[in-house]
């Protein structure tokens, strides 16, 4: 019976991020650890290898495949209501205990994670766009493990959607390189970044290295794609008022228009000790967010319980112009040009042009395809 490596190791393709180097060994250039494989040997993450002095890279599969509010990304500043349809790979280059999709992000790491085999359906990019059409979705995403360390694979995919005029996305722990995001830059429109901590330490713990992150977010935003950032705050690990602060400090920085979403912790993985995140807590981080100068700060996955945080407001008028509850969204009132109808201030972000027909009251609930 196949095992799970040779399963994965025959569903692999050329990899186009890489750079050639003597003896035939490679230099992958997919994520910012940028691995140096030897023949034989296998990168950080695993899924991507040297045979033969090619790099091997995940190709022809998806491990999950569904789809998905945008608000569940969470985009909350891409096309409001819509239907994303995400796919995912298996594997990742961060190691982090508190994962909530480890039996997709961890496969080769942690053994307890070879269930994940019942999860691989072999399928081509035409059979993924195809999907996209029937559930109608405006967006295509992957996500689910790391898109960055499956990237051609995921190129391939934006190429048949973006000839069906969908947009595309990332999900994403932002550990990426210069050369990748260039790669990507023709076929993506949106990035969600997962900004761990503001402290080196704490990066360094999860497998990456906080340089690497902030820079992505810089790179990212420079690129001109719609950047969104979310930040896990976990008790005892980030929660601190100081470094909220920091993180806060540094969004604003890049631009006042990032989307910052704070989100809940629960108990997952290796990190069963930390308690689960409070309200109080995220509404806290939410406050310091909008004091450093953030227009657009969100509090997440606690549905009726963080105030006016799930809503988007005008940051010049306080006019709310997009109102949520969960992944539904009740009311929508941005015009067709991105502005607050009250005060005429652009709204940053990725809007419908036709807000009479923005999806009001959806299942607000994702569904596999």
């Amino acid at each position: 019976m196949p095992t799970l490596v040779n399963i994965l190791d025959g569903l692999t393709a050329d990899g186009e991020l890489v750079e050639a180097l003597p003896d035939g060994a490679v230099r992958c250039l997919a994520c910012a650890h940028r691995c140096l494989i030897r023949k034989g040997r296998r990168g950080i993450c695993q899924v991507r290898f040297n045979r033969d002095g090619r790099l091997r890279v995940p190709w022809g599969y998806v491990s999950g495949l569904q789809a998905d509010p945008i608000e569940k990304k969470p985009f909350f500043h891409v096309l409001p209501g819509e239907t994303a349809l995400t796919f995912g790979m298996l594997g990742c280059d961060f190691h982090c205990d508190y994962c909530q999709n480890w039996l997709t992000s961890q496969v080769l790491r942690d053994p307890a994670a070879d269930e994940s085999i019942s999860y691989i359906r072999t399928v081509s990019p035409e059979q993924v766009a195809q999907a996209a059409r029937r559930v109608d979705a405006a967006v295509v995403v992957s996500s689910y493990n790391e898109p960055l360390i499956t990237t051609e694979w995921a190129v391939a995919i934006f190429k048949q959607a973006k000839a069906d005029g969908r947009k595309c996305a990332y999900v994403s722990n932002g550990n990426a390189t210069p050369e990748v995001l260039e790669y990507l830059r023709p076929h993506l429109d949106a990035y969600k970044i997962d900004l761990k901590s503001m402290q080196d330490k704490n990066y360094r713990q999860l497998g990456g290295v906080l340089k690497h992150v902030l820079d992505t977010i810089r790179r990212a935003r420079e690129l001109g794609l719609w950047v969104e950032v979310v930040t896990l705050v976990v008790p005892g690990f980030n929660d601190s008022i100081e470094e909220l602060w920091d993180t806060a400090r540094f969004l604003t920085g890049v631009s006042p228009d990032i989307p910052w979403h704070v989100t809940a912790f629960h108990k997952d993985y290796k990190m069963t000790d930390a308690d689960n995140t409070p309200a109080r807590t995220l509404l806290r981080a939410a406050e310091i967010g909008r004091e450093a100068g953030l227009r657009y700060v969100y509090a997440g996955n606690l549905p009726g319980r963080v105030e006016s945080y799930e809503d988007t407001t005008c940051y010049h008028c306080n006019t709310t112009l997009v109102q949520r509850q969960g992944y539904i969204i009740t009311g929508y009132q941005i015009t067709p040009d991105g502005q607050c109808p009250k005060c005429g201030v652009p709204v940053a972000g990725i809007w419908t042009p036709t807000p009479g027909e923005a999806k009001l009251h959806g299942p607000g609930m994702p569904w596999r395809i």
